[in-house]
């Protein structure tokens, strides 16, 4: 590791709040029973890594089944003993009879997979609970101890030499981080929902520093025996994409392993652009991608999505099977509203046949389809917004990213942050909620964000649709005259009827602020705007909104 990230103390595992109380310590085999099922665990099952230090985690077998079983891995630092019915809030749409007591939290539930003829390893990495060592988020020492710990787990004699790897959020991040090593016992991957890029997703967005989720998740991994990295306070050190945020960035392109992603349309500002990345820069030659729009703990727990995951590792763990080549290579879902969506089988993400569809701004709060005459437009950047509508004539589907084109000046200030949202309404003008962030039905079709002084662009990584910015440094306003701002609108896939309208809002601060109490939400109080911003549209100012527009598929 060429970077040393900065540590601090950790907190004793006795005091984390919001845990059930952590059991005894000690390896032992003992069996548990729920319903009309008895498993037998194996808690505290000593993890040797190759530096000697030893993590431990719980081991979940069948009772009657003592050899040849392939292994399900749950990783992450939430604790082992954290099971998701005893976390999950209402507003996520959990149902707790989908649940047994044993269900690691966003990890695969033992009283599914152990009848099935699996063991699920549930882990505390390397210095989280009462794992020894010091414990590191993310990066290259998590990636070997999970390596290491797929090896150990497969040559156990019980084991069949097969790990599979499955989870939410952490539990898909740690996949994308260690498959790249190549573990030759890792045979299949299922990372539902996880980002990929810590700048652009997790710390920062558009180089705006996140607030909210980002402390938060923090502080949630900070129960340990020794040192424990200080992940928001580093973030707070490095505004821009520097040698610390370098550590965390991940090689998608080294996984081969065959993988189904899981992706959503509704976790806007944290795991939907980084899902979407990691399958479109995989090199596994068998893939498959689902694109939800609904409440991503919900969707994982849904019964079909447990069969799905059945028949998915079930194929690469067990034997070969004959339903899952015939999956489509790409699902996804096109919303109209919370809860109303069409599912649509497709060849690959993104769709081949989208077509970039330019709307320009235009005095008069007006999206329309010719350039517009020059005007100006000005609001207050710390209390204000301004909207621009569209109507549609005809039935119109855009699924993908977009683009934000703004000519903007900030007269009284050295920076501007600028805050987008994509919104619907329907033919009364009335606003159309969609599932937002995991708890919420009146959330927006998709979100963009940036900070004027990070507006270069990478010219290799960039397309029309995704304007890709490096973050590594910053370029000063002028002194007067507005600046090309090009802003990536993370991906949405939503369909308007004809009459129904798309609004742009745009302004200086969060346009979604309304979390309900003590639940997670992205947040980015720390903003650097004053003053006036003006947008300068029309004539030599092609201000512009690019969606991806897909035509009706041929026959």
């Amino acid at each position: 590791m060429t970077y040393q990230p900065l540590m601090r103390p950790g907190l004793p595992p006795e005091a984390a709040p919001n845990k059930p109380p952590i059991p005894r310590f000690g390896h032992r085999i003992e069996p548990v029973a729920w319903q009309d099922e008895a498993i037998i665990v194996e808690r505290d099952l000593p993890i040797p890594l190759r530096d000697g230090t030893v993590i431990y985690g719980d081991v979940y077998r069948p009772s009657e089944v003592a050899h040849d079983l392939p292994v399900i891995l749950s990783w992450s630092p939430y604790g082992k003993h954290a099971q998701s019915n005893q976390v999950f809030w209402p507003p996520s749409g959990v149902n707790p009879e989908w649940l047994s007591p044993l269900t690691p939290f966003e990890g695969p539930d033992p009283f599914d997979w152990c009848p099935r003829g699996y063991a699920v390893a549930v882990i505390d990495p390397r210095g989280a609970w009462r794992s020894n060592g010091d414990y590191y988020h993310n990066g290259p020492i998590e990636a070997q101890d999970c390596y290491d710990t797929i090896e150990f787990l497969a040559a156990q004699p019980w084991a069949n030499g097969r790990v599979g790897m499955t989870g939410v959020s952490y539990l898909a991040c740690i996949q994308y981080i260690v498959a790249g090593l190549q573990p030759p016992s890792l045979k299949a991957l299922n990372p539902w929902e996880g980002f990929s890029d810590w700048y652009r997703e997790f710390g920062t967005h558009g180089g705006i520093p996140e607030t909210g989720f980002a402390p938060r998740a923090s502080d949630n991994i900070q129960y340990g025996p020794n040192l424990t990295e200080n992940t928001w306070e580093q973030m707070q050190r490095h505004p821009l994409l520097d040698e610390y945020w370098r550590s965390k960035q991940i090689d998608l392109t080294a996984i081969t392993q065959p993988c189904w992603v899981v992706a959503s349309w509704a976790d806007q500002g944290l795991h939907t652009r980084g899902t979407l990345e990691a399958f479109k820069q995989m090199a596994s030659r068998e893939k498959w991608l689902d694109i939800h729009g609904q409440k991503k703990w919900a969707h994982y727990y849904l019964p079909e999505s447990t069969r799905r995951r059945h028949s998915f590792f079930d194929h690469f763990l067990l034997e070969p099977g004959c339903t899952l080549p015939a999956w489509p290579r790409v699902q996804l879902e096109v919303r109209e509203a919370a809860g109303v969506a069409a599912t649509r089988a497709e060849e690959d993400y993104p769709l081949p046949r989208q077509q970039p569809t330019a709307l320009y701004l235009a005095s008069g709060e007006a999206l329309q389809a010719d350039p517009a005459s020059p005007a100006r437009v000005e609001w207050d950047s710390a209390h204000d917004e301004v909207v621009f509508d569209h109507r549609f004539d005809t039935d119109s589907e855009f699924t993908g990213h977009a683009a934000l084109r703004l000519w903007l000046e900030a007269p009284d200030a050295q920076d501007a942050d600028i805050f987008v949202a994509l919104e619907k309404l329907d033919r009364a003008g009335e606003p159309v909620g969609f599932t937002f962030y995991a708890f919420y039905e009146n959330g927006p079709v998709a979100l963009g964000w940036l900070r004027a002084t990070h507006r270069a662009i990478d010219p290799d990584r960039s397309s029309d649709l995704q304007p890709v910015h490096p973050h590594d440094r910053e370029e000063p306003l002028p002194d007067a005259g507005p600046v090309c701002c090009d802003i990536e609108i993370w991906p949405s896939s939503t369909l308007f009827r004809a009459g129904e309208t798309l609004r742009l809002r745009i302004g200086g601060r969060d346009l979604y602020r309304d979390a309900l109490p003590r639940l997670p939400f992205a947040r980015h109080e720390d903003t650097r705007n004053r003053g006036r911003h003006v947008l300068y549209c029309g004539g030599e100012y092609d201000s512009r909104l690019l969606l991806p527009l897909i035509p009706a598929a041929s026959s």
